[in-house]
């Protein structure tokens, strides 16, 4: 089992949290992005940069993942690829993506760009709050408890 990481647009807090997993569990975390992210010396932390473009990244993933993996990531429609594939998804905020709730987060997420495209201000999501925080490191943990050397 490997942890994959959706690192463009991944907050430094959860970054950390996640390296810090990797050490504790010696599970392998890959961060995959189109830009340079400088990641601690560890054996149980790998960077993948991929060229520049749409869903380059997320393609990417895809490409690699094995069944049973996890993907942390804000990207429904690539939680929902991963979940097709035998993966499992985590968001930043604790939300973990399944075959049971994939398809009502994706049809939200449509929702949600229909009105941004027809001049409808949504707003965008709120800042990462203590909780959310705490909210993520309490489901990988859950996920890692397997795992921990």
């Amino acid at each position: 089992m490997k942890i994959w990481v959706d690192a463009d647009a991944c907050p430094v807090v959860i970054k950390d949290i996640l390296y810090r997993a990797a050490e504790r569990t010696g599970v392998l975390i890959t961060f995959v992005a189109n830009q340079f992210i400088r990641t601690p010396p560890s054996r149980y932390i790998e960077f993948i940069q991929v060229a520049s473009g749409f869903d380059v990244a997320d393609n990417e993933i895809v490409k690699r993942l094995s069944a049973g993996d996890l993907v942390i990531t804000a990207d429904i429609p690539l939680a929902a690829e991963v979940i097709e594939k035998g993966g499992y998804g985590l968001n930043h905020r604790g939300e973990l993506y399944t075959i049971d709730n994939i398809r009502e987060c994706l049809n939200m997420r449509d929702f949600m760009e229909t009105l941004r495209s027809s001049g409808i201000n949504t707003g965008g999501p709120g800042a990462l709050s203590a909780s959310d925080r705490q909210d993520f490191a309490n489901h990988l943990d859950k996920f890692l408890s397997p795992c921990k050397k």
